[in-house]
């Protein structure tokens, strides 16, 4: 294997679908965009590529950096370019912003065709199978038959699950990290309260704020600040923060007195700088959706009957947002079904974010396993 190197500069591509696709909220979109980055070469048989499936807050610009803005680096450089375990000398790479999004797909902020003005809450509610309908019609117009790998973590990997079963003769390997096979009542308890967050910001204006020329910021930041507290662990918090005090802090009463306020603080303002309040309500709600055993009487096992992959779970001993125990309930139903499939639990302090984090154990069995898939 070649010494790990950036991909460097890359490129965002669109592509406009005029064949409608049919969502499961009951709405058709008649005509449809993705934006996506390719990184690699695809082969002549067009069997190395492999699917990169964000997560929640992700997008299509998964690896590499951009002429124009070189610190705007990919959310997954670390493990996706040449030397990497996602080796881009081996495999051709995509990465897709999902429907619902707001880096360019079709989504909320995207123009009604109806009426010309941006979709809003008139935006349906989608999926996470939506997302694998439209991941294959990209998969059909790059002439791409059968992923070698589709790959993701959490929201990503329910995809990478979901492709085994909705599409499973179009998958070789799922690579399914920090997920779970649906959502606990915790979970979805903490989606709804972001979520509330931003439907009772008045800047909101039931999802249409575009056309006031304001945005529910506040609302967004709440949401993100709880939600990055779930993608944490308890530990690395302590380490990092424990109970120090910010040096200009005052004493006995509400102001930002705790380093551990300001880094959340920091970390909504930010996000609510650039993310899309209406996407942020359509992905909390697929994540809530997502349950592939519930057309089969629950049974998981039942679910993952049909599929042909080979799979590699991966789970971090942090994570209390999707557990160890989550992964191993994938583990146990392809084991039933006597499918081929590794598992690896991975000792880490990062929380449910240690799937984007450049660790070398993890890395390494990454790496290992990708060895072994054909191209």
């Amino acid at each position: 294997m070649s010494e790990p190197r950036s991909i460097g500069p890359v490129t965002a591509r669109r592509l406009l679908f005029t064949e409608p696709i049919d969502l499961a909220a009951g709405v058709t979109l008649p005509q449809w965009e993705l934006v996506y980055e390719t990184y690699g070469a695809l082969n002549a048989e067009k069997s190395n590529a492999i699917l990169i499936c964000h997560a929640l807050s992700g997008h299509h610009h998964v690896a590499g950096h951009y002429a124009d803005e070189p610190k705007n680096v990919g959310w997954w450089d670390n493990m996706i370019g040449p030397g990497k375990p996602i080796d881009t000398d081996r495999f051709f790479v995509v990465g897709v912003n999902n429907l619902g999004g707001c880096h360019g797909s079709t989504g909320p902020s995207s123009p009604n065709p109806a009426t010309g003005e941006p979709w809003g809450a008139d935006f349906p509610v989608v999926t996470v199978g939506d997302w694998i309908k439209a991941q294959a019609r990209l998969a059909d117009a790059l002439g791409i038959e059968q992923w070698a790998a589709v790959v993701g973590g959490s929201l990503g990997g329910m995809q990478a699950l979901q492709w085994t079963i909705d599409l499973p003769e179009r998958v070789r390997h799922a690579l399914v990290i920090a997920a779970a096979p649906k959502l606990t009542a915790e979970n979805i308890a903490f989606n709804d309260v972001a979520r509330q967050a931003i439907l009772t910001d008045p800047d909101f204006h039931g999802g249409h704020f575009y056309r006031y020329g304001t945005r529910p910021a506040r609302g967004l930041r709440l949401a993100r600040m709880l939600g990055h507290i779930t993608y944490l662990s308890d530990d690395q918090m302590a380490e990092k923060f424990g109970r120090k005090r910010r040096p200009s802090a005052g004493s006995y009463g509400f102001g930002v007195e705790f380093e551990v306020e300001s880094y959340l603080r920091y970390q909504g303002d930010k996000f609510a700088g650039w993310f899309d309040a209406n996407t942020y309500l359509l992905m909390t709600k697929a994540l809530d959706y997502f349950d592939p055993a519930e057309p089969f009487g629950g049974d998981l096992a039942a679910a993952l009957a049909g599929a042909t992959a080979k799979f590699l779970v991966l789970s971090f001993t942090t994570d209390w947002r999707f557990s160890p125990a989550r992964s191993r309930e994938i583990v146990n139903a392809l084991v039933k079904n006597k499918h081929a499939v590794s598992y690896a639990e991975i000792a880490s302090q990062h929380g449910h974010d240690s799937f984007l984090m450049d660790d070398r154990y993890y890395h390494a069995v990454m790496a290992a396993y990708l060895r072994n898939v054909g191209t």
